[in-house]
């Protein structure tokens, strides 16, 4: 596994599901929270047993106090421009579709809070500007190519749906390519959310919402036929349905899979019981992908070696999971010839 190890660490790649304030590296973290001085630790030592999570609850409540320390445009650019430094320099990452909540950031009901009760919502103009400075930077920078996923977070309800439906359609980045659903499950159905998906994807933005994470395989069916899925956030119960895997396999659906992320929330049991060979047999398109890499103490690396292990890969079989991850992605034509074109140069030997 160590010359594999190699191979993946050098390996040109596509990132698909990561989210952005979940992609703060205790570094990044560590440094907002000095900025907000409160709940977070301000240590980059103290953040590793901060980020040890109990259960899926547990992980959003953690998850949401990081959250909190992003509450100026100058924390937004910050935050961005450093994740799009470690997913270049440490990961080999060329490009990344990074999902985002505005919500959190930007909600009024923030703003109208009483002095000392919070801090107030920045406006969505100034969120927007501050995303897309801090990518256009990156990409000068170390030439890694962003595009944005806005995503609804479900257990804030119908209110955050109809914030975010506005953000992404009339404040829309201009490389905002998608529309999400993330957060806990239970109790938040997926149909509720109807209306808001068919004004995305009027408004030309790609569906893409989790599902069937921490709930069963008929998250998974509202997902597809309600929201129409073009790609399924997780989808870990889908093993429990073949009819379902038969659905993905001949629609080619694909899953973004994140193996580490799915044991740490307890979504699978252990690793070794991870359902992705099982999709992969199934002929489900999947993607690997790294979640919160942080805070599930994970790299994008390792979790291609992860799926190197489950799966019994070689070179030529991680080469083809990192190709499968361009050709699934929402990237511009240009740049999806070009990193094909990357992978293909140094799965040869010729880069």
């Amino acid at each position: 596994m160590s010359d594999l190890k190699t191979f993946i660490a050098g390996l040109p790649k596509a990132e698909l599901h990561v989210h952005h304030v979940g992609s703060a590296s205790p570094r990044i973290v560590a440094e907002l929270a000095a900025r907000h001085p409160g709940a977070v630790p301000a240590d980059v030592e103290l953040l590793k047993d901060y980020f040890t999570f109990s259960d899926f609850a547990h992980f959003v409540e953690v998850y949401l106090s990081v959250v909190d320390l992003v509450r100026t445009p100058e924390d937004i650019r910050y935050l961005t421009y450093e994740i799009a430094r470690d997913l270049a320099q440490t990961q080999q990452v060329r490009y990344a579709e990074l999902t985002c909540t505005p919500y959190t950031s930007v909600r009024p009901d923030l703003a109208e809070r009483p002095a000392g009760t919070g801090h107030a919502g920045m406006p969505i103009e100034a969120y927007t500007e501050a995303l897309e400075d801090a990518r256009t930077s990156a990409e000068r920078d170390f030439g890694i190519v962003l595009r944005w996923i806005y995503d609804i977070p479900g257990e804030a309800g119908i209110p955050a749906a109809d914030a975010t439906l506005t953000y992404a359609v009339d404040h829309g980045p201009e490389a905002l390519i998608g529309f999400g659903l993330g957060g806990p499950e239970v109790g938040v159905p997926r149909p509720q959310f109807e209306r808001h998906f068919d004004a995305a994807r009027a408004a030309g933005l790609r569906s893409v919402p989790h599902a069937g994470e921490t709930t069963g395989p008929q998250t998974i069916w509202d997902a597809l036929t309600v929201l129409k899925a073009e790609r399924i956030g997780h989808g870990t119960s889908a093993a429990q349905d073949p009819a379902l895997l038969a659905h993905l396999a001949e629609h080619r659906i694909p899953l973004e899979v994140c193996p580490s992320s799915n044991v740490a929330t307890g979504a699978v049991a252990s690793l070794e019981e991870h359902p992705l060979k099982t999709f992969v047999d199934a002929g489900v398109a999947v993607t690997i992908n790294s979640d919160d890499p942080p805070m599930f103490a994970t790299t994008l690396n390792q979790e291609y070696e992860i799926a190197t292990d489950l799966l019994g890969l070689d070179a030529t079989g991680i080469a083809d999971l990192a190709r499968a991850a361009v050709d699934v992605s929402y990237a511009p034509d240009d740049v999806k010839t070009r990193l094909r074109s990357e992978i293909d140069a140094y799965a040869s030997g010729d880069e």
